[in-house]
């Protein structure tokens, strides 16, 4: 059984996109051979910048022979049905046969394929990949019309077995297949000829080229951080980086520079930006001081001067880099000392959020109204909870942001530090924009949670509003994100919210865009007024009722349209938290008999309710219990259709005829009492415990009594029980929801 090597060499390969490309390559051979009857041992995939590589172990040398057998139309059918199934066969009339059927006589087919040698089937299956390769964008050069991401040089296409090794014929737009390739551009020129895949990965090592991606990313990783270790120093890891480096050399050399001390007083995260966006250079940082000092950058070749020319270049360009990031961190301190960040807040005005939504401004005044409605719930200030929303995003205006927009929030940090204010609302700058994914830190300081909830409720709520949803895959807006940011924040900080209202609000907020009204203004406007005219004592009234009645004037300005709203988008919140929650082992129908309680909007409740149904179900009076209150309310409910009545009155002790009935009443009786105030004091475990406890009669019930009797007082008053036994097992979650 032969062994294929395909080796694909080009000019450089963007690096984001070298290892989707190889796995492209190889699927769609793979995928390509399989069809065609080619089932092999093995297949491995690689990339460097210049090459695409594709090695497959023990592939069949042929493919095999196949007889099918077709069935026809009818032989009485229409001549046209006829000759598109000899189409369809790939025969002739004479070559048909008939055979007798249940349902009539029917033409019958015999399809043979022949096999093919395994030489001709891969040719063709390369070349329909290299034609149709999903490059994310692709070039054509000369005059040929093959289209590749960079011009492709050659085609290295090898079949070994333990004969020896022949080259694949083909031959696509005057590039035809042999059997060598090229090694390093600089250190290692000169083609050679490979017999399989071994020789051919040895013999690229001498050439200077590591072929394996993650070969490459641990030699760069080994290197720095015994460079980094031997000056006392350590390596900022960076996982993204590593991976795009390993993508742009294919002999990596490690060196190790000097930041030049004009710079290293700059921020940590603004010299590894700097550093990473602009040079793909790893930061280097003294531990004891959390400072970066130094610089790793790899180089794709080995120099006579051990790097020397490489690193004095490379700090050249970094010096004018960080030249430019200091010029923005000098001119931005002096606008948050100096200013307070005014200018910037000012700008904002200018700055569109959103066509229907307004500007950046007018979103910073609904977050902080918001913010300041929250901040109680939280533990925070309200004062500075709306102080720091109104600052959060400040530093969107200022020069550094806009150099590099990832350091937003971390820039209004250290800005919100050089204007005074306080810690806390420094720390709300940076952590508003937090949980960004689901494996990111959620604030816990009160204002930062505050203005966080905020910022993400307004997010959620002007996009609904103006029906700009997420759909299928399509979230242009990150709302699901969003919606996941609530919920985490939510549940992470215990918090005890009615969304419902929230979402309410601040729709009222963005349909009204009302000001905040400041009541010393409006008490002098009136004074004037009063100064011109003389008002009466009902006018002054009148004035002081607007005063005190202006805040709740505006919220009760909720419209259908705002109802709506706040229905969709918590249900939006609630398919976000049944993701979240499957995670952690929570059914979604658990959630589903949750959702169905009053308090919905109140996500900590909901989780808390659906945590203790979730561990009920899990033993076995929990799902006993549920089936029995199943039988009874399948039962109950059969009973009231059939009757057209509905059976809830209490039933009566003293028309118990069993022992099982009236155990029931007494155990019912004791029940119902701890279940009503453990769900009270929502200790829903406890109520569940309580409910536990009627399992063992409500099996005996049903064991012992027929409810449909033939007296029937004693069934009315068995089918109260039955209502008896709903009611109390609904208390705690809506059981009709459970599935099974």
């Amino acid at each position: 059984m032969p062994d294929l090597l395909i080796e694909l060499f080009s000019e450089e390969i963007p690096a984001r996109m070298q290892a989707d490309a190889a796995e492209a390559l190889k699927k769609r051979v793979t995928d390509g051979l399989v069809e065609a009857g080619l089932t092999y041992a093995g297949a491995q995939a690689f990339h460097t910048p210049r090459r695409l590589t594709l090695a497959l172990e023990g592939l069949l040398a042929e493919s095999p022979t196949t007889r099918e057998e077709r069935r026809g139309p009818r032989t009485d059918a229409p001549e046209k049905a006829v000759e598109g199934f000899l189409r369809g066969a790939g025969l002739t009339r004479d070559q048909l046969t008939e055979r007798e059927e249940k349902k009539g006589t029917f033409f019958f087919a015999v399809i043979e394929k022949q096999g093919r040698p395994a030489a001709e089937i891969v040719a063709e299956v390369l070349e329909t990949t290299i034609r149709t390769f999903p490059w994310p964008k692709s070039m054509r050069w000369g005059t040929g019309t093959l289209r590749w991401v960079r011009p492709l040089h050659s085609i290295l296409c090898l079949m070994t077995t333990e004969a020896g090794s022949e080259v694949v014929p083909l031959d696509i737009d005057g590039i035809t297949a042999g059997d060598s390739t090229r090694g390093h551009r600089f250190m290692a020129p000169a083609r050679f000829s490979v017999t399989g895949f071994e020789d051919y990965a040895a013999k690229l090592k001498r050439a200077h080229v590591v072929l394996d991606a993650a070969e490459r990313a641990d030699h760069i990783w080994n290197d720095a951080t015994n460079a980094a270790f031997a000056a006392g120093l350590e390596v900022v890891e960076d996982r993204g980086l590593l991976s795009e480096v390993a993508g742009l050399v294919e002999w990596p050399v490690v060196l190790m520079g000097e930041i030049g001390a004009d710079f290293l007083d700059l921020p940590p995260e603004v010299l590894q930006t700097s550093m990473k966006e602009h040079q793909k250079f790893f930061s280097v940082k003294n531990p004891s001081t959390g400072r970066i000092e130094r610089f790793v950058t790899v180089a794709n070749r080995e120099t006579a001067d051990n790097g020397a020319t490489v690193l004095a270049g490379n700090r050249k360009v970094l010096a004018a880099r960080l030249s430019d990031a200091k010029f923005f961190w000098e001119n931005d301190l002096r606008v948050a000392r100096a200013e307070k960040m005014q200018p910037w807040l000012d700008q904002l005005e200018n700055v569109t959020f959103h066509a229907k939504l307004g500007s950046q401004a007018d979103r910073i005044r609904r977050i902080a109204a918001l913010a300041r409605e929250i901040a109680p719930h939280v533990g925070a200030d309200p004062d500075m909870a709306a102080q720091a929303a109104r600052v959060a995003k400040a530093d969107l205006s200022s020069e550094m942001v806009y150099e590099f927009p990832e350091l937003q929030g971390l820039m209004g940090r250290y800005y919100s530090e050089a204007a005074g204010l306080a810690p806390e609302i420094a720390a709300a700058c940076e952590e508003h924009y937090s949980p960004l994914g689901p494996s990111d830190d959620v604030p816990e300081a009160p204002v930062s949670v505050a203005v966080a909830l905020a910022d993400k409720l307004d997010t959620l709520t002007g996009f609904w509003a103006i029906d700009e949803k997420p759909t299928g895959s399509k979230d242009p807006y990150a709302l699901r994100r969003a919606a996941l940011g609530v919920i985490r924040l939510v549940q992470n900080n215990a918090l005890r919210l009615h969304l419902g209202n929230l979402i309410d609000k601040q729709n009222v907020r963005r349909e009204t865009a009302l000001p905040p009204i400041d009541e010393t203004a409006l008490a002098d406007h009136f004074r004037i007024v009063k100064a011109s005219h003389d008002l009466t004592e009902a006018d002054n009234k009148a004035i002081a009722d607007r005063i005190a009645d202006a805040p709740s004037e505006q919220e009760s300005k909720i419209t259908d349209d705002s109802v709506d709203i706040r229905a969709d988008l918590l249900a939006f919140l609630h398919d976000r938290l049944k993701v979240h929650l499957r995670d952690a082992g929570i059914r979604h129908d658990v959630i589903d008999a949750c959702l169905a309680m009053p308090g919905n909007d109140d996500l900590t409740l909901l989780v808390k309710r659906a945590e203790a149904l979730s561990a009920f179900l899990a033993t076995s009076d929990g799902e006993n219990l549920v089936q029995g209150y199943k039988r009874a309310n399948n039962i109950l409910t059969q009973a009231e259709q059939k009757d057209g009545v509905a059976y809830e009155f209490g039933a009566d002790r003293k028309f118990a005829e069993t022992d099982e009935e009236r155990a029931l009443f007494d155990a019912l009786e004791t029940a119902r009492p701890q279940i009503d105030a453990a769900v009270e004091a929502e200790d829903f475990s406890a109520a569940m415990t309580a409910m536990a406890a009627l399992r063992a009669p409500i099996d005996a019930f049903f064991e012992a009594v027929q409810v449909n009797a033939d007296n029937q007082v004693v069934r009315r008053n068995r089918l109260n029980m039955l209502h008896t036994i709903r009611e109390t097992c609904l208390k705690a979650a809506d059981l009709t929801k459970l599935e099974g």
